[in-house]
């Protein structure tokens, strides 16, 4: 295959010596292709004649029944010191970095430690670009968690680059696991431990190559495999080396071990930090104990940690196994002693609102077993602009985009979770009957697949209620622009604000915006633009105005000097004259804040789309049949798989939409009319790999074609233009006899 784009396109005519065979599959461009290109922004051109022969994709990287990229783990230490990176892991590698976050991980304030477990791992979760799963399990009270560990139960388990994203959004760190178990974890543990220092080095750089390559953070490294005096002796050691060149490659890198083995070498676990395993601690970052701890493993461990009490994970089953002081939805009876310690807390499968409860309530449990532990759990802050949400748990019943629906039926694609609030309940202060309520709500969107549904109640001796959504530590730019997408259910006329409290209130100064009172001197109320500034109105024309769906827009700008942007509110007034109780309900679609000038900088644009590795299938016969039933005249019908990759800078990006257009022609019928672009799917880096597209074969003097369109979105969460776009066109003919 080769392209014809407009730089290339002479390039594609046949050389004097072309054999008879070189002409069939490397025709020319016709003419009125060739002017459709000039139409199409510079798109190259890729020509193919469709063959049937088969071309086999690495079964490490793509799953064997639908050939979609999908995460990977190593099962063997002989395929983890063979690990090197190839073209084929890029699809795994996080597109986000870790965010910013006030407190830092090293701070010493006890952090909360999530250690995915389910169903052994590597579930619908394994599919990089998605999948059609229905009803699959999803996470989002990232707030209130500080590092999220994969675990599964293969030797090296490299956690899924959904999860990856999704965590790094929110300024959570990821860690894989190491395990060795049983008799054969003990034979591969003394092959590199019980040699000398080469072995366990050689283990330790595939681990920091590996964490570094694909942008997660770090190793739970967990060994419950007896092991000889000379293996174990080798642990410390082991571990001081890993951590030291983690965190020269991996900024802000983590190593934990898990109480297992003891210095002696048997697998006893001590259900706390003592003297028989200590040594592996002070070799490390932290140290996660085993579950079946009492109170009185606690005291003694106070003395035994000392000023590292943080770095004390102490483990909590939520399936509550075992002599467990509290699982399950009395897991809070577990975390208020750790707390009261001073301890961190490792929460092992808190999926078990999922395995173990019915799946049609999943939502309600998450929220009534993280809402039981909020207390203990304090969150931590986002500290970067742009700061978008959509509220979008990376799953839905359709997919929407900016109010327009563009697929019906059910997703689940982890990486486009995005930033997820604080979700609880506020009732104000006294007696009244007030209250606000956040869920999340896959019934309708503003783009994606959810929304935020906030429902509540004003009371009669109160003007408004509000609930805070989010906890931020920004110091902002001089000008911020802000923007609420949001609708109220059924007749209300109750009001909708956005309020911001900023900090260092000694120096911050807040120009145009209105104060809400002496003792909350630092949270404010901007006011709404009716239009946008001049400057801005490329990308936020719709300000005040009402949107499809019957969502609505408001916009603020807001100039500060010295300020720290602390938390965002939501306020929910009464209307003027009302008297009464006002009960309401309300979506957000959207929350923005980015930097006023960083919307004036001009935007990249995609460059050099390129279509490889295409695979063609006929279609089934059973999706024939439906077809001709459908239409007696619709062409043949054929399934078409491709990889597509292109140029963008990443650092940029929030995902890219791909999109296809479809058409046949003729040279006798001219071009092909127009087609609306189709939704494929989205992406986390610069490649994706369309999968059984149905196109229409081409017919004898015919040429078959299909258009890419890639799509950035910036940071900043607004559209760009299609001329920023990139794109390439694949032209396809039969296949010769």
């Amino acid at each position: 295959m080769e392209t014809a784009g407009p730089r290339t396109r002479a390039a594609a005519r046949l050389g004097a010596h072309a054999t008879r065979e070189e002409q069939r599959k490397r025709r020319p461009v016709r003419r009125w292709q060739r002017r459709r290109i000039g139409e199409e922004q510079e798109g190259a051109v890729f020509r193919e004649v469709v063959s049937f022969t088969r071309d086999p994709l690495p079964a490490r990287y793509y799953d064997k029944d639908t050939t979609k990229p999908i995460s990977f783990y190593l099962p063997s230490l002989e395929e983890l010191l063979a690990w090197t990176p190839d073209a084929e892991d890029s699809f795994n590698v996080a597109l986000e970095p870790l965010k910013c976050r006030q407190p830092p991980l090293s701070s010493q304030r006890p952090r909360t430690l999530l250690c995915h477990d389910m169903m052994g791992g590597y579930l619908d979760d394994k599919f990089i670009q998605g999948s059609a799963a229905q009803n699959p399990y999803c996470f989002y009270h990232w707030q209130c968690i500080d590092i999220f560990v994969y675990f599964s139960h293969h030797l090296v388990t490299i956690p899924p680059v959904g999860w990856t994203n999704a965590a790094h959004r929110h300024g959570v760190c990821v860690l894989g696991t190491f395990i060795a178990e049983w008799k054969e974890g003990g034979r591969l543990c003394e092959a590199f431990l019980a040699g000398d220092e080469r072995s366990y080095q050689a283990v330790a750089d595939q681990l920091v190559l590996i964490a570094q390559f694909f942008r997660f953070d770090g190793w739970l490294i967990n060994i419950e495999s007896s092991l000889s005096l000379a293996a174990v002796g080798n642990v410390p050691p082991f571990l001081r080396y890993l951590s030291t060149q983690l965190c020269r490659q991996v900024p802000g890198g983590l190593v934990l071990w898990y109480d297992s083995v003891v210095s002696s070498g048997q697998v006893k676990w001590q259900n706390e930090l003592n003297e028989q395993n200590r040594i592996f601690f002070d070799s490390c970052h932290g140290f996660f104990t085993n579950y079946n701890w009492r109170e009185e493993h606690l005291d003694r461990m106070v003395a035994q940690a000392g000023e590292r009490r943080a770095d004390v994970y102490v483990g909590v089953d939520v399936f509550a196994r075992g002599n467990v002081v509290g699982g399950q939805f009395d897991t809070h009876k577990s975390l208020e002693l750790i707390r009261r310690h001073g301890f961190s807390a490792a929460l092992f499968a808190p999926g078990w609102v999922y395995e173990c409860l019915e799946k049609r309530d999943f939502f309600q449990n998450q929220d009534k077993f993280w809402g039981l532990l909020g207390r203990y759990l304090p969150p931590h802050s986002i500290c970067s602009l742009p700061f978008v949400t959509s509220f979008c748990l990376g799953m839905g019943t359709r997919r929407v985009c900016y109010g327009q629906e563009e697929a019906v039926g059910p997703w689940y694609h982890p990486s486009a979770q995005e930033i997820q609030p604080l979700f609880a309940e506020h009732r104000p202060e006294g007696d009244g009957q007030g209250w606000v309520k956040t869920h999340c709500c896959l019934a309708d969107a503003w783009n994606g697949g959810s929304s935020l549904l906030i429902r509540g109640v004003i009371p009669p001796e109160v003007g408004h209620v509000a609930v805070r959504l989010f906890s931020l530590h920004v110091p902002v730019p001089p000008k911020i622009f802000l923007s609420m997408v949001y609708k109220l259910e059924g007749p209300s006329d109750v009001g909708v604000a956005l309020e911001l409290t900023t900090g260092d209130a000694g120096s911050c100064h807040v120009g145009d915006i209105s104060t809400l009172s002496a003792e909350a001197s630092s949270r404010h109320s901007p006011r709404p633009l009716r239009v946008p500034p001049t400057k801005l109105a490329r990308w936020v024309g719709h300000c005040g105005q009402q949107l499809s769906g019957g969502w609505v827009q408001r916009c603020y700008e807001v100039n500060l000097r010295g300020c720290v942007l602390q938390d965002l509110w939501v306020s929910f007034s009464r209307p003027p004259g009302s008297r009464e109780q006002e009960a309401f309900v309300c979506r957000l679609g959207e929350l923005q804040v980015v930097d006023a000038n960083s919307l004036l900088s001009p935007l990249p644009r995609v460059q050099a789309v390129s279509v490889s590795r295409v695979r063609w299938q006929r279609a089934a016969p059973e999706e024939e049949e439906e077809e001709e039933e459908e239409e007696e005249q619709r062409p043949a019908r054929l399934r078409l798989s491709c990889a597509l990759h292109w140029s963008y800078p990443l650092s940029h990006v929030r995902c890219f939409r791909i999109h296809c257009c479809r058409a046949t022609g003729s040279p006798a019928e001219g071009p092909p009319g127009p087609e609306k672009p189709a939704l494929l799917g989205l992406a986390f880096v610069n490649q994706y790999r369309v999968v059984d597209l149905a196109v229409a074969a081409a017919g004898p003097g015919t040429d078959g074609r299909v258009e890419f369109l890639v799509e950035p979105v910036p940071r900043e969460g607004f559209l760009v233009p299609k001329a920023e776009w990139g794109r390439a066109a694949l032209l396809y003919s039969g296949p010769h006899t």
